[in-house]
């Protein structure tokens, strides 16, 4: 990649550092009033009436009215301007785990289509400690306690909801490219043009048929007029097991870790602790997201547990040709997620 053809500095709603975002929860923070909880009730109750799998809820069977509004706004959001929202106040404590999947995943299909998360197909996802191992090569890390890395997910958005905290820590921690995009650009920019090269990302056994056990999409691609990232540091790291993947210079790896210690930098990104109810919303193209370690509650009934969405977006930006090779398509609104030949959409309520 040649930087002379890319901006000095990418400006907009999406390069914001962590402090002014942290000043100021109105940023990214949005309180559900009592109508709009009974506004999403209400549209559960009525999907629930129709007997139907969870992960088969659409916008128009899941009504809503006066909160409708607001979730286009926040699909707006999410693609043109910060790249962040979290809606708060989701009285979960008085749900089933049924009933709060399906109001998660009713807003869900109000802002995209839900795509797969695993080769299983789980269009809703489980985020809780297995008890995996993060040594063995082919563990998802969000099946541990330990701390995660900046990375994004294989969706235009993902979507989190708090159903249990942890004991202690699981905090929720955020950054956002274009910003680091700039600092590198200003500081290394030798480094930075490193990061536009094909470097591999391991599937972590999650192999569609016909591809390698890695792929080939960089860290940070320059496409109609975006800059878009994709980005899981430990996936890069494993990928170097296998014969054949692009093997990374000394120089790469500089610019990764430089990366990595620019998007943990206190002065670019910050952190929430999520509760109960909340609901957070991450454009995955602009942003990368982390959670620090925790320590969790020994009774099984108390230990933290969110529910996840990937989603893919209409009237989302157009994304390189190379995303294929994670995506399967690239086509707007119909794209992400994890498919293998085994997998059949569905959504497990646990």
């Amino acid at each position: 990649m040649d930087l002379s053809t890319l901006p000095q500095y990418i400006t907009g709603p999406a390069a914001w550092v962590g402090p002014a975002m942290a000043a100021d929860e109105r940023n990214w923070l949005y309180q559900l009033s009592g109508a709009e909880i009974a506004d999403l009730e209400n549209a559960a109750r009525h999907y629930l009436s129709l007997g139907r799998d969870v992960g088969e809820v659409t916008a128009a069977n899941f009504p809503l009215s006066s909160f409708a509004g607001h979730l286009k706004a926040l699909q707006q959001k999410l693609l043109h301007g910060n790249g962040i929202e979290v809606l708060r106040g989701l009285p979960v404590a008085n749900y089933s785990q049924e009933f709060a999947a399906t109001v998660f995943c009713g807003i869900g299909a109000h802002i995209g289509s839900a795509r797969s998360q695993n080769a299983a197909g789980h269009i809703l996802g489980h985020v809780r400690d297995l008890g995996a191992s993060s040594q063995d090569p082919n563990t998802r890390i969000y099946q541990t306690a330990e701390r995660q890395t900046f990375h994004t997910d294989s969706a235009d958005v993902v979507g989190l909801l708090c159903i249990r905290e942890a004991k202690e820590g699981g905090r929720s921690l955020l950054v956002s490219a274009e910003t680091i995009y700039n600092r590198m650009r200003a500081l290394r920019p030798d480094l930075l043009e490193k990061l536009f090269d094909p470097i591999a990302t391991d599937r972590r056994g999650e192999v569609p048929e016909g591809a390698q056990p890695w792929m080939e999409i960089p860290p940070l691609s320059w496409h109609a007029g975006r800059l878009t990232v994709f980005y899981q540091r430990q996936y890069i790291d494993s990928a170097q097991r296998f014969e054949g993947a692009m093997c990374l210079t000394p120089a790469h790896l500089e610019a990764l870790d430089m990366f990595d210690a620019l998007a943990n930098d206190p002065a670019l990104h910050f952190g929430m602790q999520l509760q109960p109810g909340d609901m957070q919303f991450v454009y995955n193209h602009s942003q990368l997201h982390d959670r620090t370690g925790f320590v969790d509650w020994s009774e099984p009934g108390k230990k933290r547990h969110l529910l996840r969405l990937w989603l893919s977006v209409g009237g989302d930006r157009p994304l390189p040709e190379c995303f294929k090779e994670r995506y399967g398509s690239i086509e707007i609104g119909k794209r992400g997620g994890i498919v293998t030949k085994e997998t059949r959409l569905h959504a497990p309520l646990d």
